[in-house]
C-alpha cells in the first residue's frame, strides 16, 4: 500500500447546498488531514444560467471541456486515483471515459439513485416508484418525472439509455461505493456490476455530547415533500402537548411555520445544528422516500440523539427499532404521532437509546474508519488498473 495517495476529486455541486456537498468537503479533508495530496475538479450549477439550452444539452451527454479538464489534470498533478461524486449535468459521463484512457483507477461514489431512476430517489406522487428499476427509464419521461419536464426528463433518460448502452456505468468505473447494504441491493437489481460495489457510509467528526438536559424533538432538513413533511404535520396535529424544533429552508416552510407545534429556526450553521441535537430528546425523520444515508441520521447518533424515522430503504437498515430509535410505518402520520407520544412518556428510556446511538456511532461512524474504509477501496481500484 502506497503511504499516501494523490487523489482527483470530482463534483458537480448543486444549485441548493445539501448534505452531498457536505460530505465531499468532509472526504477532501478527511484525505488532505492524513497527507494525502487532493486536487477538486468542481462545477456548479449555478453556472447553467450561462450556458445555452442546446449547449447544455450536448453537455449532459459528453462535455468535451471535462474530458480536456481531466487530460490538464493528469499531466499537471498525476494522480493515482480519481474519486468522483456527481456528474449531471456540467460535467458528464465523458469523464469516465477519458480516464480509461488515460489508465486512471475510476470510484464513483453514489450518492443517490440517478443511475437507475432519472428522479434519483424512486418517489412519484408521494410514494415509491421502482418502475424504471433494470429497464430503461422511458417511464420517466412519459410521466415527466424529472421537474415535471418531458424536455429535462427525456434527455436525462437519454442520456442515461445512451450510456448504458455504451457500457459507462459497466465497465468505466473501477470501484462504486454504496453508502449502505440497502443501496448496494438496488443498484446491483438496477444493473451496475456486483463484484464493483463496495460499502461506505459517510462519516462526521463529533465529540462526545456532555449531559446537557434534552427535551422536545428535532427536524432537521430541507422542507420540502420527499422528506415527509405532510407525515410531521399530520403528527403533530394529534399531539397538542408536543413541541417540535424544525431546522431547514424549502418549499414546504409556509405550511410548517403555519403549525404551532412546530417552532421553525430556518437555516441554522453545523455548529448550531450539533448544539440543537445535544438538547433534543429525539430526532423526526418522517421521509417517505427511501433516503441512501442521511447525513443528519449520524450527526444524531454522533450527539447521542435517538432517531423516530420510517421504516422505509436504508433508515430501516441503519436504526435498531427500540434501542438507537423507534420506526413507524411510512406515510402514516398516526403511526408517528403515536412514536412521539411513546418518547414523551419515556424520556429514560430515549435517553438510554441515545447512549446506543451514540455507541453505534463510535462502531462504525468516525473518521477513523471511514478513512481506512475509503483506503481499502482506493487500494482496490489502483492494483485492478495496475495489473488489468
Amino acid at each position: 500500500m502506497k503511504a499516501c495517495w494523490r487523489v482527483l476529486v470530482v463534483h458537480n455541486a448543486y444549485q441548493q447546498r445539501g448534505g452531498e456537498d457536505s460530505v465531499v468537503e468532509a472526504e477532501v479533508a478527511l484525505l488532505e488531514g492524513r497527507g494525502h495530496e487532493v486536487l477538486l475538479y468542481r462545477r456548479d450549477n449555478s453556472d447553467i444560467a450561462h450556458v445555452a439550452k442546446l449547449d447544455l444539452l450536448a453537455r449532459t451527454f459528453w462535455s468535451r471541456r471535462s474530458t480536456r479538464d481531466l487530460a490538464r489534470a493528469v499531466r499537471e498533478f498525476s494522480p493515482d486515483v480519481m474519486h468522483v461524486h456527481n456528474t449531471f449535468p456540467l460535467i458528464s459521463p465523458s469523464i469516465y471515459w477519458a480516464a480509461s484512457r488515460l489508465r486512471l483507477p475510476v470510484v464513483q461514489t453514489l450518492h443517490n439513485f440517478r443511475l437507475l431512476c432519472p428522479q434519483a430517489m424512486f418517489l412519484r406522487d408521494g410514494h415509491v416508484c421502482e418502475d424504471c428499476l433494470g429497464h430503461l427509464p422511458w417511464r420517466g419521461v412519459v410521466r415527466r418525472c424529472y421537474r415535471d419536464s418531458l424536455t429535462q426528463s427525456g434527455t436525462l433518460a437519454s442520456m442515461l439509455s445512451m450510456h448504458r448502452a455504451f457500457g459507462t456505468w459497466q465497465h468505466k468505473v473501477t470501484r462504486y461505493i454504496a453508502l449502505n447494504e440497502f443501496c448496494r441491493s438496488k443498484f446491483i437489481a438496477g444493473g451496475l456490476p456486483e463484484s464493483r460495489i463496495a460499502v461506505k457510509p459517510n462519516f462526521v467528526d463529533v465529540p462526545s455530547p456532555g449531559e446537557e438536559a434534552r427535551r422536545d424533538g428535532l427536524f432537521v432538513g430541507r422542507l420540502s415533500p420527499e422528506k415527509g413533511i405532510a407525515v410531521l404535520l399530520g403528527a403533530v396535529g394529534r399531539l397538542p402537548d408536543v413541541v417540535v424544533d424544525v431546522v431547514g429552508t424549502g418549499p414546504e416552510e409556509k405550511a410548517v411555520a403555519a403549525n404551532p407545534r412546530l417552532l421553525v429556526h430556518g437555516a441554522r450553521s453545523p455548529a448550531d445544528v450539533l448544539a440543537a441535537m445535544r438538547q433534543a430528546a429525539y430526532l423526526v425523520m418522517p421521509s417517505i422516500w427511501y433516503e441512501n444515508f442521511p447525513r443528519t441520521l449520524v450527526e444524531a447518533f454522533a450527539c447521542g440523539l435517538p432517531v423516530i424515522a420510517s421504516r422505509l430503504g436504508a433508515m430501516a437498515e441503519l436504526i435498531e427499532d427500540g434501542r438507537t430509535g423507534l420506526m413507524f410505518a411510512p406515510g402514516d402520520a398516526d403511526d408517528l404521532a403515536q412514536k412521539i407520544a411513546w418518547a414523551e412518556r419515556h424520556p429514560d428510556a430515549m435517553r438510554a437509546m441515545g447512549e446506543n446511538a451514540r455507541c453505534e456511532y463510535a462502531a462504525k461512524y468516525t473518521p477513523e474508519i471511514n478513512y481506512r474504509q475509503l483506503m481499502a477501496i482506493y487500494d482496490q481500484a489502483i492494483g485492478e488498473v495496475a495489473h488489468g
